[in-house]
């Protein structure tokens, strides 16, 4: 051999040194940025779509909560399904290239199906869209997961650079949860602050956004192709393995008896060789500690879901930051980033003290942490339990009393429990548990022994009940009028938006004008004006609120998520005054 000719000897130091030692490094591939790149912008589309989700079903398709879980974790189940058919077309017939090229293009298609789909002025069926839509993304990001971690590992030479392949691999793990938490933080707040084409909120907007970032990561990844080591498909594992096991299978259902083996196995040696028989049986061992992960997935997955249905109905009032019901689902890609330098230095080292090194032993403590966490929600649902809406059931009705006048009544009624009771100025009477049969009416006498001569008039009438509904009366003398009771059904189960629910029950001039001004904010919010005068039950955003009556202050009230209130606003001499009532 010539001088000049050095055979080169390959280390794992991510170097190649020829035989006098003189070190040859290998670049670290250029193609890698355009890899984690569109990675990003991927996961960014995915979770940020996945996040809105359940919302998205429930508010604006109007399917129940039931439905919607149905049809977010079926979605779900289909796109980790279609990983394995995305790794059989992969590395059987068209290559990692192009099945991510191809399978992107039918995800754009899925996004752009939804984001259209939720724009309300459109004259089109938004739940076959968006079913469509879903079952098109399904297909495009399930197919491609399984090929873009792999397609990055194909760019380092082995083993001659396995440093710089690990570097990768936690490169590629950090831009899965960076697109995954920034897309969980932007989405709801896309969702939920931002107003288009009437509506309180942007749903085509949250879903545009995201399908904004998948085409940008078909650009991205094109753009690397010049620069991609592109390898041929060499055949599916998953179907050498499922064939070798359907050898096996077949094969000893005919030799059992004359040809034993040891292994079951053994039966496909002569068809598949020895070492693909040996690794199948490893993997066959393996996959006993997979048992209990479908029972992970599947509480880990109610994180989109069932937990953020709970989180609409609480306050999300964190002292310093109201979070939104979707914004829950932050918590684990945060976590995760948090914690990745952190699992080296402090965790691992910490476990190891109580005994926990081996992998299994984290992977069990994980799966306790997880049980736990859903102890802890079972919890949080019976607190929240004491806060849901008591609905009056068959043979019952419900009763609700608010006074707007400045006197306090002595009422009698021919209410079984209730025959006599005061009601006093600006409070509320309540009975959830009226005994009714289809529509019935009780007889009321309201008196006052008051100085004010707006309460000297005599009150008296029937309540007008009815099964299964919530009737509410109104003691207001409108524009100096005689006090009369002013009838409405009521409504006090909390919001499927989350949204904070209020209604004004103003006892004040047809011509007053009723503002609620977000102190938040400063952007005036009203709720009367014109003259206008409905007891309508309206939402609005979890904000504190100053109610001014004719451009004079009365009180602040801060309106949380889940809550449902009742606003009495009247007059105290030359003076405005509000009361809230959370029901």
């Amino acid at each position: 051999m010539e001088d000049s000719k050095k055979e080169e000897v390959a280390s794992t130091s991510g170097e190649v040194k020829d035989v006098e030692g003189e070190p040859k490094k290998l670049k670290y591939p250029r193609a890698i940025p355009f890899i984690i790149s569109n990675e990003f912008c991927e996961r960014f589309n995915y979770y940020g779509m996945r996040t809105i989700l359940v919302l998205y079903l429930t508010r604006k398709l109007d399917y129940d909560d039931d439905t919607a879980t149905v049809l977010y974790h079926s979605f779900t189940t289909l796109v980790y399904f279609m990983c394995v058919i995305g790794a059989i077309i992969s590395d059987s017939w068209l290559g990692k290239f192009r099945t991510i090229l191809y399978l992107s293009l039918v995800y754009v298609g899925g996004s752009t199906l939804i984001a259209l789909g939720a724009i309300p002025t459109w004259d089109v069926d938004a739940r076959i869209m968006t079913i469509f839509g879903l079952l098109l993304i399904a297909v495009g990001s399930g197919g491609i997961k399984p090929c873009v971690a792999a397609f990055g590992g194909e760019q380092f030479k082995m083993p001659e650079q396995a440093k710089y392949l690990a570097v990768f691999f936690s490169m590629f793990y950090f831009a899965v949860n960076s697109g995954s938490f920034v897309s969980t933080m932007l989405t709801p707040i896309l969702r939920e602050d931002v107003k288009c084409f009437g509506d309180d909120d942007c749903f085509s907007l949250a879903f545009g956004v995201p399908g904004m970032l998948m085409i940008t990561s078909i650009i991205i990844f094109l753009l690397g192709k010049p620069l991609y080591k592109i390898v041929a498909p060499a055949g599916n594992m998953f179907m050498k393995v499922s064939k070798c096991i359907w050898t096996a299978i077949r094969t000893r259902s005919k030799e059992k008896s004359v040809n034993p083996r040891e292994h079951w196995l053994d039966y496909s040696e002569k068809r598949w060789g020895q070492q693909l028989v040996d690794e199948t049986r490893i993997l066959l061992n393996v996959l006993r500690l997979y048992i209990p992960l479908p029972v992970f997935w599947a509480l880990f997955d109610q994180q989109g879901s069932r937990w953020t249905f709970q989180a609409t109905r609480m306050d999300g009032d964190l002292g310093f930051w109201t979070i939104k019901p979707d914004q829950m689902q932050v918590i684990n890609p945060l976590l995760i980033l948090v914690f990745i330098p952190l699992y080296e230095v402090a965790f691992y080292p910490l476990l190891s003290m109580i005994g926990i090194r081996r992998p299994l032993q984290k992977l069990t403590l994980g799966g306790i942490f997880a049980g736990v966490s859903f102890v802890i929600s079972a919890i949080i649902e019976m607190q929240l339990e004491d806060t849901y809406a008591v609905l009056p059931k068959a043979g019952e009705s419900q009763l609700r009393i608010f006074n707007g006048m400045n006197c306090d009544y002595n009422v009698q009624t021919s209410l079984a429990d209730h025959a006599t009771f005061v009601l006093k100025a600006k409070e509320m009477f309540e009975e959830k548990y009226v005994r009714v049969s289809g529509q019935q009416s009780f007889t009321y006498k309201f008196s006052s022994n008051s100085n004010d001569p707006a309460c000297n008039a005599e009150i008296s009438g029937q309540f007008a009940m009815e099964e299964h509904k919530q009737i509410s009366y109104f003691v207001n003398n409108r524009d100096g009028s005689v006090p009369n009771l002013m009838r409405y059904e009521d409504e006090t189960d909390k919001s499927s938006k989350g949204y904070p629910l209020f209604r004004v029950l103003g006892n004040t001039a047809a011509n007053t004008t009723i503002v609620f001004k977000d102190l938040d904010s400063g952007d005036p919010f009203n709720r009367h004006t014109n003259g206008t005068f409905v007891y309508d039950i309206v939402d609005s955003y979890p904000s504190r609120y100053e109610i001014l009556v004719d451009g004079k202050p009365t009180k602040e009230y801060t309106l949380r998520l889940g809550g449902v209130y009742a606003i009495i606003v009247g007059e105290e001499g030359n003076d405005y005054v509000s009361i809230a009532y959370y029901q």
